[in-house]
C-alpha cells in the first residue's frame, strides 16, 4: 500500500518556458521544458538541461490565452528513465491572479484525466 504524503494533487500538463538564475540573478540557462505534473505548491519539470539545487527558476506557463509567471526554487533534480532531467520546483512567488489561473489549469487537466 502506497501512502501519499503530498498536500496537493499532481496532474499531467504540457510545455512551458523557464529561466534558471544563480544567486546573483544571472541567467544560467533558458529553454522549454515539459511539465510532468503540477500542483498549487510546485511543478515537476522535464528538461534537457540539468537544473542544479540552489538555482532560482522563473516559469512562464501558458494556459489557453493566459500566460502566468511564477518563481520557484529547485527542490530536487534527477535523471529520468529516458535520460532527460526531472526537476522538482517549489513555487516561492506566485501572485493571486497567477494562482487563480493555475487552479483553473489544474482543474482542467484533472477533468481531462477522467475522460
Amino acid at each position: 500500500m502506497v501512502f501519499e504524503k503530498r498536500k496537493h494533487k499532481r496532474v499531467q500538463s504540457f510545455n512551458l518556458s523557464y529561466v534558471a538564475l544563480d544567486d546573483n540573478g544571472s541567467i544560467i540557462h533558458q529553454g522549454m521544458g515539459r511539465t510532468l505534473n503540477v500542483s498549487e505548491a510546485g511543478i515537476l519539470l522535464q528538461t534537457d538541461f540539468n537544473v542544479h539545487l540552489n538555482l532560482k527558476i522563473l516559469l512562464s506557463i501558458g494556459i489557453e490565452d493566459d500566460i502566468v509567471n511564477v518563481e520557484g526554487d529547485v527542490a530536487h533534480s534527477r535523471v529520468g528513465k529516458n535520460g532527460k532531467f526531472e526537476t522538482g520546483i517549489k513555487f516561492s512567488k506566485i501572485d493571486d491572479n497567477a494562482l487563480d489561473v493555475l487552479k483553473i489549469f489544474i482543474q482542467y487537466f484533472e477533468d481531462k484525466k477522467k475522460i
